[in-house]
């Protein structure tokens, strides 16, 4: 038995040890994708954030109707201009996508009306002003308290309005003629005086009452006399020293606009208007002189053009 123990191979047993193996970086692309994922979903909500509401409905739009871009064109399926709003409920107002040149000329337009009532504002002012001023003068001159009740102002559409019309027994003008009165040449000096203290232009006009003259309208009648009238006012006025430039307009109404309509022969219906006008009825006249003088113009050009007729 010791022999063959004896006999036997010895055989030795080395556990190599082996340390332990690399991970590798599987956990590093694990985590990168975790990172690309949250930067996605973070670019997916600034996107949508700042995206306009036309973009939103339309994005929904194209995956209810995908071939809407290509049936109603557009730069996108939002697009407000294309036949389907990008939103509302009428199609003549949309609170869909707004384009920018769009933005940019709605904002235009709201500025311009924001100064428009600024301007009108400050007008207002300072025709208010202005009234007060006339009304101050005609109590400090003891000739123009006399008249004060033949003084009429009042703030209109087209700017101050200043009237100075006729009593019973104290008229502005000579029965029938364009000739003033001493006392209301006072007034008219006194009024161009205090209309120099404002920017806007004025406009005159003549009135007179229904009473015809013997020769109706064939011959002299109320318009050519109401349209003396005002021009003599004007004249006055100017000799008060106000600017001849300020006056935009001067005519002679008749009787065509009463302010006794109930009795077209009652005094008061006898007046001078002048108007100080505010900057709206001031561009409303230069506008129509304008299309006047272009319509002339081109009359005068059909006239004197060479006949191409051989």
């Amino acid at each position: 038995m010791a022999d063959d123990l004896s006999q036997r191979p010895i055989v030795i047993k080395r556990i190599k040890k082996v340390a332990g193996g690399h991970h590798g970086g599987a956990w590093k692309i694990a985590y990168a994708d975790f990172v690309t994922a949250m930067m996605a979903f973070f670019l997916l909500m600034w996107l949508l954030g700042s995206a306009s509401q036309g973009d939103l409905e339309g994005i929904a739009e194209y995956f209810k109707t995908p071939l809407k871009l290509a049936m109603f064109g557009g730069a996108n399926v939002g697009d407000a201009t294309s036949i389907i709003k990008g939103g509302g409920t009428d199609l003549t107002y949309s609170t869909g996508q707004v384009k920018k040149g769009e933005a940019v000329t709605e904002k235009k337009i709201l500025d311009l009306k924001a100064a428009q009532a600024e301007q009108e504002r400050i007008e207002m002012l300072r025709l208010n002003k202005l009234k007060k001023k006339i009304e101050a003068a005609i109590d400090a001159n003891p000739i123009l308290r006399k008249f004060k009740n033949q003084l009429l102002l009042d703030i209109t559409t087209e700017g101050l309005r200043i009237q100075i019309v006729d009593e019973l027994n104290r008229p502005m003008f000579s029965s029938g003629r364009a000739e003033l009165q001493s006392y209301t040449k006072v007034i008219l000096q006194e009024i161009g005086r205090t209309l120099n203290d404002v920017p806007n232009k004025i406009s005159l006009s003549g009135h007179t009452d229904a009473t015809p003259y013997p020769s109706g309208d064939k011959g002299y009648s109320n318009w050519e006399l109401s349209a003396d009238r005002a021009n003599a006012s004007r004249r006055e006025l100017i000799a008060g020293g106000m600017e001849g430039e300020k006056v935009l307009r001067v005519v002679g109404l008749s009787s065509a606009v009463l302010f006794d309509k109930e009795n077209p022969f009652n005094p008061i219906n006898r007046r001078i208007s002048i108007i100080v006008m505010n900057k709206k009825a001031e561009n409303a006249i230069t506008q129509e002189s304008e299309i006047v003088n272009v319509r002339n113009q081109t009359e005068i050009n059909a006239l004197t053009a060479p006949d191409s007729v051989n």
